[in-house]
């Protein structure tokens, strides 16, 4: 694990869209997914990593020589949500390396970025039909609202998880 250059953009822009490829099948418009672009998601990880480091702790995954294979984004959000400060705005491993302890380790190195900028408590959104959801379940995360948005033309179920203290994300379980 190790933060994100702009080196990276384009592995990190693959990954996502490959990533949203494999996870929202079946859940996502197929139409959608297919209309996901490298060059778009490159020009939004581009923004991300040229803008004020403060704002963002993106992370990244790699594996020999198939380099980056996961990364996650925590963001201080310009609007906090609730009573949360920070954001886990975007996570994502590729197909083949998830289950492998990877999207702990992402967390984790965000949680700490976090905890160096001063945010105590962070969301996440995620789609209610993602089974990554039972991921920030074992995280500890609470639910804490559920919402209904559009992607794609289809109206589907958002669920935001919480945590109050991101430093309890950083102690092993019991």
């Amino acid at each position: 694990m190790r933060a994100a250059t702009t080196a990276d953009v384009a592995a990190i822009a693959r990954v996502h869209v490959d990533a949203w490829r494999s996870t929202y099948r079946g859940i996502v418009p197929q139409a959608f997914l297919d209309g996901l672009s490298y060059r778009d998601r490159e020009a939004l990880w581009h923004r991300v990593l040229n803008g004020p480091p403060e704002r963002h702790g993106v992370f990244v995954a790699e594996a020999g020589a198939q380099g980056i294979v996961g990364f996650a984004d925590g963001a201080r959000p310009q609007t906090p949500h609730l009573a949360y400060e920070g954001r886990l705005s975007a996570i994502y491993i590729v197909e083949a390396f998830q289950g492998r302890g990877l999207g702990r380790d992402l967390v984790l190195n965000v949680v700490a970025w976090f905890v160096e900028h001063g945010i105590r408590s962070m969301l996440v959104w995620v789609l209610a039909d993602n089974p990554a959801c039972r991921f920030y379940e074992a995280l500890g995360g609470t639910r804490i609202e559920v919402t209904r948005i559009e992607i794609g033309g289809a109206g589907l179920e958002e669920v935001a998880y919480g945590w109050a203290d991101v430093t309890r994300i950083m102690r092993p379980s019991r």
